[in-house]
């Protein structure tokens, strides 16, 4: 049996507040009159009415003696019943369904026998193909029968034949599975489970490995295991019939289990299907893993020549300081002789150049010296790649053999050059012939690439490598190729809804967000918004605003005022540490708990209630010893009577995952925006983003060495309320961009707290960030360092400005965004109907590729929404002191 507290099935609340008494139990003047007409005495009337305003708020009725003295006396008050003395107690049968027959023909609510089953039956058949907890289920089937208007069932009832139809949909698919299956696949999957004598650990526990940090190590072993992986079973062809959703359910369930407990599951059709999910799921993500590294190769190699061209221009310092004198000589000498009134200044002139050149070294030496330095100008440190390459080189040409890489768009430039440096991989030439097309690089490293030998143009194979692997790293990012077989690498364009699936949700979607459903409307809305407001701008600005432009017409803002602290806000401080007494974070928990069973989301991966002897009291303990950091055996060290660390690492593992503390933490969140104290800081309709730096494990591919935070770690991103507590939480790597990840708080949050603006410091936005927020109706106000040096937009070319148009220097591209409107409304809907997160698809559209025009559109359209901002940043000293206190 399913626990109705895992559930939404709906019940009393142990205490109510005022505004919740009277948005739910409040009778309006028809329940008042429907209830003097159904009962004579006073006690009948206000039996009815509690009965009514219940059922009502919880869809059945209640027992009478069940419902919470709070609404009862509250309903009385307010049909003016308060002398009624005594206990209310249960009417009779026949009185109860007779006001029971009153109230669904009130409500318009059909009993559950009348077809309610047949609902439940028809609608948990087609969920639990993507479905797999049993309380989800439960949630949905209670979901539909309110939508259609049926009264709800007894608790009991609505769980047995909910789990009854869950395991019928299941085993049906176990059989599917079952029946794909050859002898020699179901050996492979008994072989996981069977432990060879030379080998310490079962085979189904490797599957569960994690990798460490990408050394050429870790690299090598990984290719060995996706290798191995591979080759146990083709699972993909096995898997075509189960949703995608369902597969990962299993494997997730699978993932949470020893050994032990899958050599316990009696279904063996059960136990094959969990196996063959695991494996499939641990060959996406292996190859993820792997791209993942190659990627962190590449950069890595990119940062160690990007480190030694700065050391370079270190030492070379005074290398530019004598080419610079040199050639201040000649130029002085030059002049000098000039002046001077002689026939033979040529060859004079050539004389004190040599002579010149002779104490310094020699023409040759600094000729050489000149090379050196003319080969690292403009921070190009493309030529310092090859040594560590070199080092290196079998690497990127196993992955890139090994990942089946494919082009997501038409061209196939890159694809074509990279078949070519694998022909010639084993070549022993510094040269290549000049047989493939650079056209897909930049100048600079074409500069690079090109040498002449013998009068003819050449490749040299080291730089050619470099580039094409670089180019293919860059590719992957952008989403302009992808690896087979994939999932975070994968061709993103067909992850995405359909057009002809979007069509009918763009104008509702539109008209929620406050956005027209046109591409002419949005373009004309955007104009004359981005036209006025400039407008505005300019006609305010004057000598005393606060904007004013430097000689070099850089804009600046003088600072606002500071406010005066209120008279008493010293002596409320101390009001408020003399009534907070210390608690301690176990008291807490338990507190908390008490109040909100939060500890209802864990449990076992099979969604059944735990067997456990006090589960909440370890549930509790493993909360704290995880999230305090502490780990199983130091808890249990401190804890020894009262819990094992083996115990301990079995909970965390199996019954508290990811998703089950997001439902609790979601229960916290609902449950503090109860009180009314929390919205005098805020109004919960906006909220701040910043990472904060932690320390890591080195062996992890997730953390790394980023000299913006001086140490080696990840970043704990996190999405707080303007009402002070934590919406969403998540950990990202130290090198990424953090306004990859901004939009993924609000879009994941399915709180009560819904902000619609997000704070955020200049990590926190970017253009194309300012583009899909806006489309996802959310109001991006970062605060930005830089906001002066970005590039502003004007409507048109034809448009000047009579004070500030030294400060727009770009022309919107208005065609752009019409014309790619379609695919924008593509992303947005993708994205609201979950099929992606915005970090997912923010992570393709990070790199410029001219071939993505999806990202030129959104770079576009961000461009006018960050200079509306900006303009609105500039002439509003109350958005700006509010920016201020946010990001404060």
């Amino acid at each position: 049996m399913t626990s109705i507290e895992r559930t939404a099935y709906p019940r009393f609340k142990q205490s109510l507040t005022e505004q919740e008494l009277e948005a739910f139990y409040t009778p309006t003047k028809e329940d008042i009159i429907l209830g003097k007409a159904l009962a004579n005495t006073r006690v009948g009337k206000l039996s009815f009415t509690i009965l009514l305003k219940t059922f009502q708020k919880l869809g059945y009725l209640p027992k009478i003696e069940s419902v919470p003295k709070q609404i009862k006396n509250y309903i009385a008050a307010k049909i003016g019943l308060t002398a009624v003395k005594g206990k209310l107690r249960n009417t009779p049968s026949s009185t109860r369904n007779r006001y029971l027959k009153a109230i669904r023909n009130y409500l318009d609510v059909k009993p559950y026998g009348s077809g309610g089953a047949d609902i439940v039956s028809e609608m948990i058949q087609k969920t639990a193909l993507t479905m797999s907890d049993p309380a989800d289920l439960i949630n949905v089937a209670i979901e539909e029968l309110v939508r259609q208007q049926f009264e709800l069932p007894a608790y009991r009832t609505l769980d047995v034949h909910v789990n009854h139809l869950r395991t019928q949909v299941h085993q049906g698919l176990y059989t599917k599975i079952m029946k794909g299956l050859s002898p020699e696949d179901i050996a492979v999957l008994n072989s996981l489970l069977e432990k060879r004598e030379e080998e310490t650990r079962y085979p189904f526990n490797r599957l569960k490995q994690l990798p460490k940090s990408a050394s050429l190590k870790e690299i090598r072993r990984w290719e060995k295991r996706l290798s191995w992986l591979e080759t146990l079973i083709e699972s993909q062809p096995l898997l075509v019939e189960l949703p995608n959703t369902k597969i990962e359910q299993f494997a997730a369930e699978a993932l949470q289990l020893e050994t032990g407990d899958m050599m316990d599951i009696e279904i063996v059709e059960r136990r094959y299907t969990l196996l063959l999910c695991l494996l499939h799921y641990m060959q996406v993500r292996t190859r993820d893993q792997l791209t993942t590294m190659y990627l962190k190769r590449i950069r890595l190699s990119h940062n160690n020549a990007k480190e030694r061209l700065r050391a370079i221009h270190d030492q070379h310092r005074a290398l530019s300081e004598l080419i610079v004198n040199t050639f201040a000589e000649v130029v002085h000498h030059a002049d000098e002789i000039d002046k001077a009134d002689d026939k033979d200044k040529d060859l004079l002139l050539g004389k004190q150049v040599r002579q010149i050149l002779n104490d310094r070294g020699g023409a040759e030496k600094l000729k050489k010296e000149c090379t050196m330095l003319q080969a690292y100008h403009d921070n190009n440190y493309l030529p310092l790649l090859q040594p560590s390459y070199r080092r290196h080189r079998a690497i990127p040409f196993r992955l890139t053999k090994q990942l089946k890489i494919n082009s997501s768009t038409q061209s196939t430039e890159v694809l074509q050059a990279l078949e070519f440096i694998h022909e010639h991989h084993h070549v022993r030439k510094e040269h290549l012939p000049a047989d493939i097309s650079l056209e897909f690089t930049t100048p600079r490293w074409q500069a690079l690439i090109k040498e002449k030998a013998d009068g003819e143009v050449v490749y040299n194979r080291y730089h050619l490598e470099m580039c094409i692997f670089s180019t293919i790293a860059e590719h992957l990012r952008s989403g302009d190729l992808y690896v087979d077989g994939s999932e975070q690498y994968a061709d993103y364009r067909t992850q995405l809804l359909s057009h002809e699936e979007c069509k009918p949700l763009i104008e509702p979607y539109c008209q929620a967000v406050g956005l027209p459903a046109k591409a002419d409307e949005l373009v004309n809305s955007l104009r004359t918004q981005l036209t006025e407001l400039a407008e505005q701008v300019d006609q305010k600005h004057t000598a005393n605003s606060d904007l004013y432009f430097d000689t070099e017409g850089k804009p600046h803002l003088h600072k606002l005022p500071r406010l005066a602290a209120p008279e008493k806000a010293r002596e409320l401080e101390a009001l408020l540490k003399a009534r907070m007494p210390e608690r301690h974070l176990l008291d807490i928990l338990h507190d908390v708990h008490h109040w909100i069973g939060y500890t209802r989301h864990f449990g076992p991966p099979s969604g059944s209630d735990p067997k456990l002897k006090d589960a909440t009291f370890r549930y509790l303990l493993t909360v704290f010893g995880y999230g305090c950091n502490l780990g199983p055996s130091q808890t249990a060290r401190h804890a020894s009577r009262l819990i094992s660390a083996r115990v301990l690492g079995r909970l965390n593992a199996q019954h508290v995952t990811n998703e089950k503390l997001d439902a609790a933490i979601e229960d916290i969140i609902n449950e503090y925006a109860r009180f009314s104290l929390p919205f005098m800081w805020g109004t919960g309709l906006s909220s701040i983003a910043d990472g904060t730096h932690y320390q890591l494990h080195t062996n992890n591919l997730l953390g790394e060495r980023h000299i913006r935070y001086g140490g080696y770690g990840g970043i704990a991103y996190h999405h707080i309320s303007d009402t002070y507590i934590a919406l969403f939480s998540r950990f990202i790597a130290c090198g990424v961009w953090e306004a990859v990840y901004i939009l993924d708080g609000l879009v994941k949050n399915k709180s009560v707290l819904q902000p619609k603006t997000v704070h955020a410091d200049t990590q926190g936005q970017s253009e194309v960030v300012f583009g899909l927020a806006h489309l996802l109706g959310i109001q991006l106000m970062p605060r930005m360092r830089n906001w002066n040096k970005v590039s502003m937009y004007r409507p048109d070319d034809t448009t000047s400005y009579q004070n500030i148009d030294g400060w727009f220097n770009r022309t919107v591209c208005w065609e752009l965004i019409e014309e790619h409107w379609p695919d924008l409304m593509q992303v947005v809907l993708s994205i609201h109907t979950g099929k992606v997160l915005p970090s997912w698809l923010l992570q393709k559209l990070t790199t410029n590729s001219p071939k993505n025009k999806l990202y030129l559109a959104l770079r576009e359209l961000g461009r006018v929404i960050r200079t509306i901002f900006l303009l609105k940043f500039v002439s509003d000293p109350v958005l700006r002191r509010g920016r201020y206190a946010a990001n404060n």
